[in-house]
């Protein structure tokens, strides 16, 4: 009876020490267009910090607006750069709406989706160059608080939730499509085909309360910066690397920035702008197993609705 209840007694301590060292994972749950797979249009992410603090990054058309019944409570709305593959100028009507090529993107959002889903959940949106005034003017226009729109420029940081935040360069375009802007000037630029200049494009720097630091590259190509400040400055552990190529580093050069520049314990592939799993794996010939197959670290498929977690050391504990 004694080794029966010393065996009881060792279960359960085991099964609080898994629990505890659980609660201080980082969560990361995709919120794409159709669950279970990684697709076209999937940019979304919600990062959840072990002390319950909840960060969306870019989410684009994949989210179903502030109503959407996926985001739970969201303190922070991070946006890279103005594309509104990013912003959201329309969203899907709920998820599964339209196929994984092709999603049902349906609903304009006039303000942006970034908008709506920050007055939606009282949420901040934080964004880096000259993008915080645009955020600030929607806000106010629809009975919200501009001072939620905060600036992180780039060499400086902020802290919400005790989640640090920091913008990091990132190369690409960045331009605010004319009909945010209206008017006779709206209408004119878009006649000229010409974006309104908001600054540079970014990405983040995110450091968590357990110590994991993750880079979320944005759209980008190759920069110098992602070793001498994303790896040696910030010794980022997680990264999200967008792989779609044309617009963006395709799935060669983005193994190139993972595996010699910012060298990752984890990936997590982004925007590869197509159809990148079927049933939940791999598409054989696409671009994400391209990309799966040229890195040299754990790459992790941001599957719809599946909560990935992640320690300090950025390794993936649960979810993969």
């Amino acid at each position: 009876m004694e080794r029966l209840n010393s065996t009881i007694v060792l279960a359960a301590l085991g099964a609080a020490f898994a629990g505890a060292a659980a609660a201080q994972d980082v969560k990361v749950t995709p919120l794409g267009g159709i669950a279970g797979e990684f697709c076209a249009q999937d940019r979304a992410l919600v990062f959840e910090d072990p002390n319950g603090t909840r960060l969306l990054y870019d989410p684009g058309h994949t989210v179903a607006g502030g109503g959407d019944p996926r985001l739970g409570r969201i303190d922070v709305v991070l946006l890279s750069h103005m594309h509104n593959d990013h912003l959201g100028e329309a969203h899907i009507k709920a998820e599964g709406a339209g196929s994984c090529a092709r999603p049902d993107v349906s609903v304009p959002t006039p303000d942006s989706n970034v908008v709506d889903i920050a007055l939606a959940k009282k949420a901040k949106i934080v964004t880096g160059s000259e993008m915080p005034p645009f955020f600030a003017a929607r806000l106010k226009k629809n009975g919200g608080d501009p001072a939620n729109s905060v600036l992180a420029r780039f060499g400086g940081s902020v802290t919400i939730g005790g989640v640090k935040i920091a913008t990091v360069a990132a190369l690409h375009s960045n331009g605010v499509d004319p009909a945010y802007i209206g008017g006779a000037a709206g209408e004119a630029m878009k006649a000229a085909g010409i974006a309104g200049d908001v600054g540079p494009a970014t990405g983040y720097v995110l450091r968590f309360s357990n110590g994991l630091v993750a880079w979320l590259s944005g759209d980008t190509g190759i920069l110098a910066d992602q070793q001498l400040v994303i790896r040696d400055y910030y010794h980022a552990k997680l990264a999200v690397m967008n792989i779609g190529d044309g617009f963006t580093t395709g799935p060669a050069e983005a193994a190139y920035v993972i595996d010699d520049l910012v060298k990752p314990a984890s990936v997590i592939p982004s925007h590869a702008n197509e159809v990148g799993t079927v049933d939940g794996k791999l598409r054989e010939g696409s671009r994400t197993e391209a990309f799966a197959k040229a890195v040299h670290v754990p790459v992790h498929v941001p599957l719809s609705g599946k909560t990935m977690s992640f320690d300090g050391t950025g390794k993936c504990v649960a979810g993969c």
